[in-house]
């Protein structure tokens, strides 16, 4: 197989995830039993280096970003899915980073998530790793 079929896949899994976190990680259930730690975090008022935030304020800021982190890991996925196999071959660091990045996610997501993140973060991840690892092997010119 290719790698550039791994980095594409990886790139339409990252984009899946980037649409499904920024649509969904302010929602809750009612059954969650939250609603006043909701209204807390909205409620409560501080001072952050001259400006005025809550909670609230810091979680969606949070989120938001993982959302763009993810938009930019999936159009980094498919630009590397459109290199030829020897340019691949000399941005291997690039490759395994990225790879190891979302190993690193895929961890955080096991350890402090749900099954979606976590069942996303490891078919990123095998993506990821085998993009890596077709993409370190040497390339041979038939003349």
């Amino acid at each position: 197989m290719k790698a550039s079929i791994f980095y594409r896949a990886a790139a339409i899994l990252l984009l899946l995830f980037a649409v499904g976190h920024t649509l969904g990680f302010r929602q809750s259930d009612p059954q969650w039993g939250v609603a006043a730690l909701l209204g807390s975090m909205r409620s409560i008022h501080f001072n952050v280096q001259g400006f005025t935030r809550t909670y609230w304020d810091l979680f969606v800021a949070a989120g938001l970003s993982v959302g763009v982190f993810y938009f930019f890991a999936a159009i980094l996925a498919w630009q590397l899915s459109r290199l030829p196999a020897e340019s691949l071959r000399l941005m291997r660091p690039v490759g395994w980073a990225f790879a190891l990045c979302f190993a690193a996610i895929t961890i955080v997501s096991w350890r402090y998530l749900f099954i979606l993140p976590i069942v996303f973060s490891i078919l990123i991840t095998v993506c990821l790793i085998s993009a890596a690892w077709l993409s370190s092997k040497k390339v041979f010119h038939v003349p």
